[in-house]
Order: C-alpha cells, then sequence, then structure tokens
C-alpha cells in the first residue's frame, strides 16, 4: 500500500538547512496497522505528511498503491487522496459552520457520491451519534467530534487511513473510547491504519511499530 525509498525533508534556516528526516525506507503493506513512534520532534508527524502526499519531500520517492506521488502535482495528488485516503487529526478538523451530518457529506458529495447523505448518516450511526447529526462542532464535546472526525474518514471507505495523535485532545477514559471505536471500525473496513502517536499503549494496539528518533528510523518491532 505504501512504498517510501530514502526519503528526505529539509528546510530552510539562517545559515543554512534544518535536516527534518534522513533517508526513510519502508513499506507498509495492504491491511496492515502500524504506528509510527517517537518523542516530540522526532519527525514522525512530518513522515506522515509525506506519505499521505500532504507535503513535497526534498528528496527520495513515495508511492500509494503503485502510484509515485513524484509524478503527480498538486491536484493529482489530492485526487488520489479523495480516492484512496481518510484522515483522522488530533485536532479534530472539523468546519465549524457545518453540522456533524454536513462535515461527513462534504467529502462524500466532492467525490461525487450519489448517496452522500445516507452513506454520512450510516457512519454517524456506527460511531453513536444519530441522535447528534444537527449538532454544530461547538455543540459537541471533544470525544463527539472526533467520533464525527472517525465518520468522515471512513465514509469514503477509503484504502488508507492516517490518524496523526488522534487521542491527543481527549481526557483518557474518551481517548480510549475512541481508539476502541478506531480500531473496530478498521478493523470492519479492511483499511491500512497508519497511527502517529507518542502513547506506547497506543502503537501497542498496531500489528507493526516503527520507532523515530532525530529523524531516522532506528527501530522496528
Amino acid at each position: 500500500m505504501i512504498k517510501a525509498e530514502n526519503l528526505q525533508k529539509s528546510v530552510p534556516v539562517a545559515g543554512g538547512e534544518l535536516e527534518i528526516l534522513k533517508g526513510i525506507t519502508l513499506e507498509i503493506k495492504s491491511g496492515e496497522s502500524v504506528a509510527i513512534v517517537g518523542a516530540s520532534g522526532s519527525g514522525k508527524s512530518t513522515l506522515l505528511g509525506l506519505l499521505a502526499g500532504l507535503d513535497e519531500a526534498s528528496g527520495g520517492s513515495v508511492e500509494i498503491a503503485g502510484v509515485a506521488l513524484n509524478d503527480l502535482d498538486e491536484d493529482g495528488r489530492a485526487l488520489l487522496r479523495g480516492q484512496k485516503v481518510g484522515f483522522v487529526f488530533q485536532s479534530f478538523q472539523l468546519l465549524p459552520a457545518l453540522t456533524a451530518l454536513e462535515n461527513v457529506m462534504l467529502p462524500l458529495e466532492l467525490a461525487g457520491h450519489a448517496n452522500a447523505r445516507a452513506e454520512a448518516e450510516e457512519f454517524l450511526s456506527r460511531v453513536g451519534l444519530s441522535e447528534r447529526i444537527t449538532h454544530y462542532p461547538r455543540q459537541m464535546s471533544g470525544g463527539e467530534q472526533q467520533r464525527v472526525a472517525i465518520a468522515r474518514a471512513f465514509a469514503s471507505r477509503p484504502a488508507l487511513l492516517f490518524a496523526d495523535e488522534p487521542t491527543g485532545n481527549l481526557d483518557t477514559t474518551t481517548g480510549d473510547h475512541v481508539i476502541e471505536l478506531l480500531f473496530e471500525l478498521n478493523a470492519q473496513e479492511d483499511t491500512t491504519l497508519v497511527l502517529v502517536t507518542h502513547d506506547m499503549g497506543l502503537a501497542q494496539r498496531c500489528e507493526r511499530r516503527l520507532v523515530m528518533e532525530a529523524g531516522s528510523l532506528v527501530e522496528e518491532t
């Protein structure tokens, strides 16, 4: 599902360049669940952004489902993400002017789904929010907002799901519930899951763990 070869990322700083990623090579098979772990500043979120085509590498290559991101322009990468990829972020990334239902429907409508409303209602029901579909993000708790984000991510039935610190803004009990839901839906939908976290307990739920340190992959378990 994902193949990265010698992936590098540098950014200009006063007096030169700051190397954030130092030649990452990895493969993630279809249907796998993989956690990318490491301390803050280790480069794990930068790696996720490159693997998802949200950012451009300074060197190396990434393929998603056999498609080379280097061969695509920004519109092409966006189209590939719309067809293949779902996201769950720490900050929920819900549109405040849209209801829960509308937040889940929007990417489905953009992708041309004829039954966007029914599909959105189905996944909001699966995350336990049937009674909240007309509520706006400001009217929901953090846990409820993250469940909306999970419904939105899975509603398009992506082949690949990226989750970046999905419990980072939640208390422990709510976070545990959200994680159970994430892994339950992931198993039901047979999605490839790439999870970025600093929580080793959460990482242990995944089939593989890739440990990052100072921009390098230093361990795999």
